[in-house]
């Protein structure tokens, strides 16, 4: 029933490979937020080139994308529900990958899911997802692609409950990001109580990977949390916005 016999039943929840209700059923797929980034120990992060800002270790100051999207992207808060979205579908495919390889595929997957327009993504059939797995632009997974769209009907749904994604998934964080006062990048957790209660409600309402660490990583990445080092320059450009 379960093909990762070397882990125990709790480090499999905690991962997001079963989920809350069926122990022994594979529900999902994820992996430790510490796979999400290239990380660096504490000791032996990078030192900023001349004149450049000093940032969060797993931005690697020698790829552009992570570079990118570490400072203008990552941590912000965002309140719109297709970028939200966005999120979640990239979330989702980066399972048990790098972020790196979703960062370069990210138009491909901008492109392939309808500007990632959820009305249009909950609408796919059988004919757009076999089209779908055989774009070697996007991660040709059958689980994900599937998700993504059981996701979109989901999002929809949470729509016409609550207005807007925006304000339910806020409401994990009281409507205001959390900001915290990291030093180290051992320090950052993989998951907090916010992610798993987040994780539950989703599950809950249908939505597939998003297990307690995907949904951290969601809230570091659309600025539910600040969880930028304090010795980073981000950290206090955020924590004014």
């Amino acid at each position: 029933m379960c093909d990762f016999p070397h882990l125990s039943m709790r480090r499999l929840y905690f991962f997001g490979l079963i989920s809350f209700q069926h122990f022994g059923r594979l529900a999902q797929l994820e992996r430790s937020s510490r796979d999400r980034y290239t990380f660096f120990p504490d000791d032996k992060t990078p030192a900023p080139r001349m004149n450049e800002p000093k940032r969060c270790g797993w931005a690697n100051v020698q790829d552009s994308l992570y570079v990118e999207y570490h400072d203008r992207e990552w941590g912000v808060p965002v309140h719109d529900d297709r970028t939200i979205f966005e999120f979640l579908v990239l979330e989702g495919a980066q399972a048990g990958l790098s972020w790196g390889t979703i960062l370069r595929k990210r138009e491909n997957f901008r492109r392939a899911f309808s500007e990632f327009d959820p009305v249009k993504v909950a609408s796919f059939d059988g004919q757009t997802v076999r089209r779908l797995l055989q774009n070697p632009g996007i991660i040709r997974n059958g689980l994900k692609v599937n998700s993504a769209i059981q996701n979109a009907k989901a999002f929809l749904e949470v729509q016409r409950e609550f207005g807007s994604f925006d304000s339910y998934i806020w409401a994990f964080v009281g409507g205001r990001p959390k900001v915290n006062r990291w030093k180290r990048l051992r320090e950052i957790p993989a998951a907090t109580p916010e992610s798993e209660a987040m994780s539950k409600d989703l599950i809950r309402r249908g939505f597939r990977f998003v297990g307690p660490t995907i949904c951290y990583a969601h809230m570091q990445a659309t600025g539910m949390v600040n969880d930028h080092l304090v010795s980073c320059f981000r950290f206090g450009e955020i924590a004014t916005l």
